[in-house]
Formats: C-alpha cells, sequence, structure tokens
C-alpha cells in the first residue's frame, strides 16, 4: 500500500512539477519579448507596435512550448540537470527562432507580422534562452553555490577517478544540500586530466600520489569512482588510503552490477573483500543476451537461492515477455518476486513454491507456461551437509535435475542451462558426485531443446559461504577459522557469475559444458586477513585467525578441469568449453535406476558406490588429509 501511494505522490509531483514550468515558460517567454521592444527602443515602446509585440508573443508560445515538450525540456530531474539539457535547451530555442522567423516571412503581408524591426526577434530568442534556462539551472546552481549545513560538519573527501563515474557522483553530491560529503578534489592517472578543474574542483595528481593529498589537503574520506578499473588500481587506492589513516573509503558496484544504471551518490558502497580479489571486469555481449532474453518466456528453478535470485535480477534487464520464478523456500520466492515487480513493473511475474522433485507439479506448471528458457539453479550445495545426507542430496540433485530435464524435452523448451559447480570435477565429495551426474543427465538429453551446463567456483557472499560466516564472527569479534593455511578456492561475484552464465547460454549450441575463467585461486587465509582489515582492525592481533581440519568432502584446492579433460576457447575470453567424452544415455539410465532403489532403501553406502561406479574419479574424501 505504501508502495501505491508514494507512487501516486511521485507521479503528482511530476505533474505539478510540469504545470509550473508551463506557466513559469509562459510568463518569461511574454516577458522575453516585452523586454526585447523596451531594449530596442531605450525603455519607451511605441503605441502603434502594440500589435506587433501581441503578436510575437502569440507566435513565440505557439512554437516554443511544444518544442520545448518535445526535447523533454518538461521531464528532467531538478536536482540532475546537467549539459545535457544546456545542449537541448540551445536546440529547442533555435528550432523554435526559426520556425517563428519562417512564419514571419511567411505571413509578411499582414500586419501584426510586419512593420517592426525585425532584431526584436534576435533579442526576444536572446532573453527566452537566458530566463527559460535559467530557472531550469536555478536550483543546480543554488546547491553548488551553497552545499547547505555547514562545511565543518561535512566529510572532507578526495573522488579517486576523474572519468564519467566521477563527474557524476560530484553531480550529485553538489545536488543534495544535505550530503554528508565535502567533495575537494580527484585523483586521477591520467595526466592529461591533472591541474583540470571539474565542477570546480581540481585534479590534484596520480593514485601514487594519494599520501601526500590526503596529508596536505586533510582528507577523511575517499570514493572510488573506478567501476571499469581493473581489481590492481582498486587496490592500489585502498591500500594507499588505509595506509595515509583513511578509515572510510567507499566504491561504486563494478559494471556488471550497475548494468547501464545511473552513478549516483545512492551507488555508494563500502569497499567489500570481493573487490580486491583479482577479478577483472566482465565484457558482456549484450547484444548477443539480449537477444537470446528478449521476448522469451523464462523459467527459473532455485529462484529464491542466491545465484537463483541474481539471475532473476539480470535476465529481467532484458527484457524477458514472461519470468516464472520457482522454489520451495516461499519467503524467499516471495521477497525476490516484490523485488522484482518494484524494479521492473511492467513485467509479467509468475511465483510458485514448489519442489524440483514433484514430477506431477513440474509437468503441470511447463504445460501451463510453455517456457522457452529454463535456468536450472536449484541445487543442495553445503558439501558436509550432503555427506551426512546423500539421499537428499541424490533425489535433488540428480532426480529433480531429470525430472526438470524431461519437463523441458516434452514441452519445447529451446535452451536449458544447469547451473553447476567446479566440485564435479574429479569429485571427492557426494555434492560434487550429483553435480557431475546433473552435468551428464543433460549431455546425454536430446530432442529439440538444447541443454548446456555452466561450471564455476565459489560465489561471493551466498547465503552459507565463507564471507557472510567471516563477516558475522568479524562483527562478534570472535576468532575467524580457517580449515588449512594452504586451502584455496576460486571466487567470482554473483553479478558476475550470472552475467558469464547468461552470455554462454546465448552461445551454446546443446551438449556443451561450459567453464568460467575463474581467474587465479584465493588462500583463504589470505581472505581472512583481508577482510579483518577493511573491517578496521588488524589480523592476529584484534581478532585471531585459527585452524581447523578440512572436513569431509573437501579438497585443499578446486580444480577447472580433470585429466582426461581439455578446453576449447570460445570467442568470450571468460568462457571455455570443457571437452568431455560422450555419455552412453541408456547405461545412465540404468544406472539412476539402480540409484532410485538404493534411495528408496535409504541406503546410504549403497547410493556411495554407485555414485563411484558412475563416476569412476569420484574420491570419497573422508580422512580430511587431502
Amino acid at each position: 500500500m505504501s508502495v501505491f501511494l508514494n507512487k501516486i505522490f511521485l507521479e503528482k509531483r511530476s505533474v505539478l512539477r510540469l504545470i509550473a514550468f508551463l506557466i513559469a515558460d509562459i510568463f518569461l517567454i511574454s516577458f522575453s519579448v516585452l523586454l526585447a521592444f523596451a531594449v530596442r527602443f531605450e525603455g519607451s515602446i511605441p503605441e502603434y507596435y502594440l500589435l506587433n509585440v501581441l503578436g510575437l508573443i502569440t507566435s513565440a508560445l505557439f512554437f516554443s512550448i511544444p518544442i520545448f515538450g518535445f526535447f523533454k525540456l518538461y521531464s528532467f530531474s531538478w536536482n540532475y540537470v546537467s549539459t545535457q539539457e544546456l545542449i537541448s535547451m540551445i536546440k529547442a530555442v533555435a528550432l523554435s527562432f526559426l520556425f517563428l522567423a519562417a512564419s514571419f516571412f511567411i505571413l509578411k503581408g499582414y500586419s501584426v507580422f510586419s512593420g517592426f524591426p525585425r532584431s526584436t526577434l534576435f533579442i526576444s530568442y536572446f532573453f527566452i534562452f537566458i530566463f527559460c534556462g535559467g530557472i531550469r539551472f536555478a536550483k543546480r546552481v543554488y546547491l553548488q553555490m551553497f552545499f547547505g549545513g555547514k562545511s565543518s560538519e561535512k566529510e572532507r573527501t578526495l573522488i579517486v577517478g576523474a572519468g564519467d563515474a566521477g563527474e557524476q557522483i560530484l553531480r550529485s553530491i553538489l545536488s543534495k544540500k544535505d550530503s554528508i560529503y565535502l567533495p575537494i578534489g580527484f585523483v586521477d592517472d591520467s595526466p592529461a586530466k591533472h591541474g583540470i578543474m571539474i565542477h570546480g574542483l581540481k585534479i590534484f595528481g596520480k593514485i601514487e600520489n594519494l599520501p601526500e593529498i590526503i596529508l596536505k589537503e586533510k582528507v577523511e574520506g575517499l570514493i572510488i569512482a573506478l567501476p571499469s578499473a581493473g581489481v590492481d588500481v582498486i587496490k592500489k587506492a585502498v591500500d594507499l588510503g588505509r595506509k595515509s589513516g583513511i578509515r572510510k573509503i567507499k566504491t561504486f558496484p563494478s559494471l556488471s552490477e550497475i548494468m547501464g544504471g545511473k552513478v549516483s551518490i545512492g551507488s555508494l558502497r563500502e569497499v567489500r573483500a570481493e573487490d580486491l580479489l583479482g577479478r577483472e571486469p566482465v565484457i558482456l555481449d549484450q547484444a548477443l543476451v539480449e537477444g537470446f532474453i528478449k521476448d522469451k518466456k523464462v523459467l527459473v528453478t532455485g529462484a529464491a537461492g542466491s545465484i537463483g535470485s541474481e539471475l532473476c535480477r539480470q535476465i529481467a534487464k532484458f527484457g524477458p515477455l514472461q519470468m516464472v520464478l520457482l522454489d520451495q523456500d516461499e519467503t524467499g520466492i516471495f521477497n525476490i518476486s516484490e523485488e522484482l515487480k518494484k524494479s521492473f513493473s511492467k513485467l509479467n511475474i509468475i511465483s510458485l513454491v514448489m519442489d524440483i522433485i514433484d514430477k506431477e507439479k513440474i509437468d503441470q506448471t511447463f504445460n501451463n507456461f510453455k517456457p522457452d528458457l529454463v535456468f536450472h539453479a536449484a541445487a543442495y550445495k553445503h558439501v558436509p551437509l550432503m555427506e551426512a545426507e546423500p539421499d537428499e542430496a541424490v533425489k535433488n540433485n540428480i532426480f529433480g535435475t531429470k525430472i526438470i530435464v524431461d519437463a523441458a524435452e516434452k514441452y519445447g523448451v529451446k535452451k536449458f542451462i544447469l547451473i553447476s559447480t567446479d566440485k564435479a570435477i574429479n569429485p571427492a565429495s557426494v555434492m560434487g558426485a550429483t553435480k557431475r551426474i546433473g552435468e551428464m543427465i543433460c549431455q546425454s538429453s536430446s530432442g529439440g531443446a538444447k541443454f548446456i551446463s555452466v561450471r564455476f567456483g565459489n560465489v561471493l557472499d551466498s547465503r552459507g559461504s565463507v564471507i557472510p560466516i567471516f563477516r558475522d564472527r568479524i562483527k562478534n569479534r570472535e576468532p575467524l577459522e580457517v580449515t588449512h593455511p594452504e586451502m584455496k578456492r576460486y571466487f567470482m561475484s554473483i553479478s558476475e557469475a550470472c552475467l558469464l552464465v547468461l552470455q554462454a547460454g546465448a552461445m551454446g549450441q546443446g551438449g556443451e559444458v561450459f567453464v568460467l575463467d575463474m581467474g587465479e585461486p584465493i588462500k583463504i587465509l589470505d581472505l581472512a586477513k583481508e577482510m579483518i582489515r577493511l573491517s578496521g582492525f588488524e589480523p592476529d592481533k584484534d581478532i585471531p585467525i585459527v585452524f581447523t581440519s578440512p572436513r569431509p568432502g573437501e579438497k585443499l584446492f578446486e580444480e577447472i578441469l580433470n585429466k582426461d579433460e581439455g578446453i576449447i576457447a570460445t570467442k568470450n575470453k571468460k568462457i571455455f568449453i570443457s571437452r568431455l567424452s560422450q555419455v552412453n544415455k541408456e547405461k545412465l539410465n540404468q544406472d539412476l535406476d539402480r540409484l532410485k532403489e538404493m534411495v528408496s532403501r535409504g541406503d546410504k553406502e549403497g547410493i556411495i558406490e554407485i555414485l563411484k561406479e558412475i563416476i569412476p574419479n569420484y574420491k570419497e574424501n573422508k580422512n580430511n588429509n587431502q
């Protein structure tokens, strides 16, 4: 209800603003014409020119108001008025002047359009530009002159990056009188920018000069406005800022997260561990992905999970015809549905609470909605839990996947994308083995649908992953537990993983297992230390790090490929295709029948033995020394 009322309020404000600007323009255009005649005749307009004045006012209003509307000069944000609006104003005034001059030439036979100095036309439109443009820029100029509040109460802030993002954030700060930031200047590594001014603020030097600039200018906070920069540049700025005693460091989401959204003060967030973990920005073929998704009916399983919900957010940006969100977590599915409805009000969203192992309901769902694309993200993922409950892992990750795959084949799905994991390679856990068999089910599937699997490593900040666990422990000043000093994992941000999944799905022709380039593996110990430092503490001084041992099913290091696999490059340098041997569908189905029998009996040891038969390189890791 509050969202609805807020929408009405915003619409009412928009209408009132439109009316106010229309009234102001009518007055200012009329005044400009009158003033032009007064200037031309040195303050005393001859009475016989009053008819010409009235004709010129009427004509100017007739041409100017619609043309101003055409150039969207009544639908801009007063706080964020920019050079774009200035250019639009110049174009609108010039075009309306041309129309007016042409009409006066054509209608020069009429007394109202003749017999007066033509210089008044030029003077009139000069004043129209000054007054009508001035009222549009008045608030921006006022806010820039008077920030609001005392400067001494604001945080002296240096902006790292003098590109488009830096300029936009400065404009956003200047437009908000209650902003906590007092911008004092920029640093940027481009020599061509050094010494120049942006909105009255100087670019002091390079990022490497941060320590002396921070000291000299009494800087209290940094804003890193480098959304497209490599991680090395961001890490350098953070490290230099931190060493100079700066604790308030904000940054922007990466380009993959903002995806064309406007950069503003509201986009700022604290620097996160994932910003410093060696990941280069994703380059997405947006045209390819848009062609893949636009006007398609899309179904996402596991839509309430970390990966599934981010997939939904990214898919929604590319204009699908319909989105069916499916998960057994009713609260999670409600939350992501409401979020999408708020952000994409015109998108047709269907939310369904169901379990993927309910074959009858899955069939009914596919029959009712006839999806074109399926993203299968529903899975049990926690390694230790699945070691203890292999029957549940098999039911969900294998037979749940098979039910979804069979429905996709039966009801005419065009493409099916399975979200897989690097734990499917040389699996040492039940979870990894079940995900590999899910890949095999997709590889062996036939029919009209194209079945594609996408493998990637650990997703940063997903539910139950190491980062939120570490974050909670740091918050409570508790020791961080690391299983082994040499334990390494590949990491990707959720947004990056999902964008690459979309790219791989668009590229796939069926039967591929795509492997995402996950960069360099990160030591969990290094991650723990970085998170402690980002929180303003010192590792092993303020917060200790203790070592345990690998849990059942865990490896010290996750491979990208097994020894029998190779990779094929694709046109996207971050996406490869794994060379896998063909899957014997008949043999796989026989093994699955035997596996189903073991599950029905609750025979956990029997389940493990059959998993080993299906995947010969599955090596159980029970003794915690791998």
